[in-house]
């Protein structure tokens, strides 16, 4: 009976979805109804929903590693808004252009600096299709190619760090390979973390760019008419002037890549620490941008206020001041012990402490300035607005998982799983079951987004097969990038709606879906790839952290 009402939750659960009523609500809701009618058959007991506050409080509110989602979603929005991404793929056509396949490099390349430093699939995928789409298609791009190359580097934002996927994965991972841990009797297990997340799909998401860049040289090389080059006599390529418009191009978002993973990988701060870092970053290369383009001229700034012109002066000094600020405590905080609550502090810790506190002061400056000038072109607002609308979709569902996953416990979902997993062919342990999830989180890719995905499945199917003899980080891993793969999936692949939202009229919903196959093609491979060798998820956190 128990099974019967498993059943019908999951398949009320589809229809209500593809019927389309929000997420958090269809979970919560239906499986309310389950348990009422369960409790009436006498097989759930109504008793159960006594722990769900508590499971709320200890999941969401005093998770710290959940804090990062919308700092990391700030850090993204930010940095969308203050057209960083214009200037990458301008800056890129310019470098690659005269190479056959050079626009579709500059895409995949620009995508991947986007994944690392914005980490949201929606925003990359429009972006660039707003961007670089009718470039390529006026440059003579088969738009099949032009819009695989669009999609499958937008998507890149699932698994290249800092990623948002990878830190509701993390989290999901950690709290599964605990429970896996105590189930089997180990009560001191080796912890996972978001930064094992990050450093484990390293590697995999730089494969994965490889292999992109690749599929085009080799369709530029077989097919020439599908990516001609730009005219040599349009680029500007050589001299000291392109080499600064590079480097002005490459090197802030290359910065705050490396200060926000580079702090994770080293250990200096944690993913919350450094999605905090990134925000700040974000915020202040915005106020840098909008000063150089000019976009304060025509606006009420704050240097019409004496305090105001008192900390704007118009000019990038604050930026620069904040930023060098910014470096120097993230270097401090990895030689010295800065905390000023002890009861001895060493010579060389108190001039760490002094130094850091004149960074503090900088870098308060400049932060000040920065969100001035945002909000005075009124970026700001939007957005704030923004990261509070995703930040507050993602716990709503997370509180909508939970109902769901207790109500699942409670008709003993978790000895169904576990049942059917041993009886699979090699048991838990075994590829048949890996394979079986892998296609099962697959096709809900279809209909869910990412983060539906992560609280439901996750925590059904990790803690059985994390029982076995199987890397947590690998796992981890194993599920970004199918959820990857998932996005990019003919016919309901989320990047697709995206880029058919933006992309001119002139390309068929056909021309989408013929782009995009080659790249599934080859996310599969990597997919088996990285089954085949799990090193290459294991490698790098077991370097990084021992």
């Amino acid at each position: 009976m128990a099974e019967t009402f498993l059943f019908i939750m999951f398949g009320a659960a589809c229809l209500c979805l593809m019927a389309g009523f929000p997420v958090a609500f269809t979970l919560s809701g239906v499986s309310l109804a389950v348990a009422l009618v369960a409790n009436a058959y006498g097989v759930f007991d109504m008793t159960l929903f006594g722990a769900l506050p508590s499971r709320i409080y200890g999941n969401a509110m005093t998770n710290e590693v959940l804090i990062a989602v919308p700092l990391f979603v700030l850090m993204g929005v930010m940095l969308e808004r203050s057209k960083v991404a214009e200037e990458l793929l301008d800056t890129m056509a310019q470098l690659f252009g005269s190479l056959r396949g050079g626009l579709g490099i500059s895409v995949t390349i620009v995508g991947a600096l986007l994944a690392a430093s914005t980490g949201i699939v929606g925003a990359t995928v429009v972006t660039m299709g707003l961007l670089s789409l009718p470039t390529m298609l006026r440059r003579g791009y088969n738009p099949s190619l032009a819009c695989g190359s669009i999609c499958a580097s937008g998507t890149l934002g699932q698994i290249i760090p800092p990623s948002i996927v990878l830190v509701i994965l993390g989290d999901q991972i950690s709290n599964a390979y605990s429970d896996a841990q105590r189930i089997i009797g180990n009560w001191s297990p080796d912890p996972v973390s978001v930064g094992d997340l990050f450093a484990g799909a390293l590697i995999p998401g730089l494969l994965l760019v490889g292999m992109y860049i690749t599929y085009q040289l080799l369709m530029a090389f077989f097919v020439p008419s599908s990516s001609p080059p730009v005219p040599r006599d349009e680029i500007v390529v050589g001299g000291p002037s392109f080499v600064a418009k590079v480097m002005h191009a490459l090197v802030p978002p290359v910065a705050l890549i490396i200060a926000v993973l580079g702090s994770i990988l080293a250990g200096i701060a944690t993913p919350t620490e450094a999605a905090a870092v990134g925000a700040i970053g974000a915020t202040l290369l915005a106020g840098l941008r909008v000063q150089e383009l000019g976009m304060l001229d025509d606006v009420q700034t704050s240097g019409n206020s004496l305090i105001g012109k008192a900390l704007d002066d118009g000019t990038k000094r604050p930026i620069i001041v904040a930023a060098i600020s910014l470096a120097i405590m993230l270097i401090l905080q990895g030689f010295f012990d800065l905390r000023v609550s002890r009861n001895e502090i060493g010579t060389a810790d108190t001039i760490g402490i002094l130094i850091a506190a004149l960074c503090c002061i900088g870098l308060a400056w400049g932060l000040l300035v920065s969100l001035g000038r945002v909000w005075a072109t009124s970026i700001l607002t939007p957005v704030m607005r923004t990261t509070m609308e995703i930040s507050s979709m993602v716990f709503v569902i997370l509180i909508g998982a939970a109902v769901f996953s207790l109500v699942f416990r409670g008709l003993g979902g978790d000895e169904f799983v576990h049942e059917f997993l041993d009886n699979i062919p090699g048991g838990k342990a075994g590829p048949y079951a890996i394979l079986i999830v892998m296609l099962v989180m697959f096709f809900l890719g279809f209909f869910l987004d990412f983060i539906e995905i992560t609280f439901v499945v996750v925590p059904i199917v990790a803690p059985v097969l994390l029982q076995s003899d199987i890397s947590p980080v690998w796992l981890g891993v194993m599920m970004a990038m199918n959820l990857q793969t998932s996005f990019l999936t003919p016919p309901f692949g989320f990047a697709l709606f995206y880029l058919r939202g933006v992309a001119p009229k002139s390309v068929t919903t056909m021309n989408i879906y013929k782009g995009v196959a080659p790249f599934v093609v080859i996310q599969i491979i990597a997919l088996l790839v990285l089954a085949q060798f799990p090193e290459l998820a294991t490698w790098l956190p077991k370097v990084v952290f021992g």
